[in-house]
C-alpha cells in the first residue's frame, strides 16, 4: 500500500443501537485490505469505545481512520462538553454516565483505558464547553 486510504464516519450521537456501526465497517475495510488479524483487533476496540463515548458524553461526533504503510490512524472528533480531568478520566472505573446510560449496559469507565491500552499512541485535546478530540495510532505489523 503506498498511498493513504482515509474513511470518515459522521458518529450518530441520538442513537445507540448505531454506535459502534463505523468501528464494524472499519474492520471490515481492514480485513479487505489484507490488514493482521491482531491489529484489527485492536483498531476495532479502541475504535468502538470512542464511538461509544462520543455518544454517551459529547452527542455524537466524527471519526476519521487514515490508513498509510506502516500504522492506521484514528481522529475522532466532537463538540461535547470536554473532558474536565483527563487525568481522572484515564483511570479504570471513572466514569461520568448517567444512571440511565449505566442501565444500558455502558459507562464503565473502560473507554479511554481501553483505548489507551489497544494502541500504541494516543493523544487527547480537549476545552471543557467546546469538546474533544482523540487521535490514537496502531503501528501495523
Amino acid at each position: 500500500m503506498s498511498d493513504e486510504l482515509v474513511f470518515h464516519f459522521d458518529i450518530d450521537g441520538e442513537d445507540f443501537t448505531s454506535a459502534g456501526q463505523a468501528s464494524v465497517q472499519i474492520k471490515k475495510n481492514l480485513r479487505a485490505l489484507g490488514i493482521s488479524p491482531e491489529t484489527i483487533r485492536r483498531v476495532s476496540i479502541a475504535m468502538y469505545e470512542g464511538e461509544i463515548n462520543m455518544v454517551i458524553h459529547a452527542g455524537g461526533g466524527e471519526a476519521d481512520v487514515i490508513i498509510s504503510e506502516d500504522c492506521i490512524t484514528i481522529i475522532l472528533a466532537d463538540h461535547g462538553p470536554g473532558i474536565k480531568n483527563i487525568e481522572q478520566a484515564m483511570q479504570e472505573g471513572f466514569s461520568t454516565a448517567t444512571d440511565n446510560v449505566r442501565s444500558l449496559g455502558f459507562g464503565a469507565g473502560m473507554g479511554l483505558p481501553n483505548m489507551k491500552n489497544y494502541t500504541d499512541d494516543m493523544k487527547i485535546d480537549t476545552e471543557v464547553g467546546v469538546g474533544t478530540t482523540v487521535t490514537m495510532k496502531v503501528n501495523i505489523k
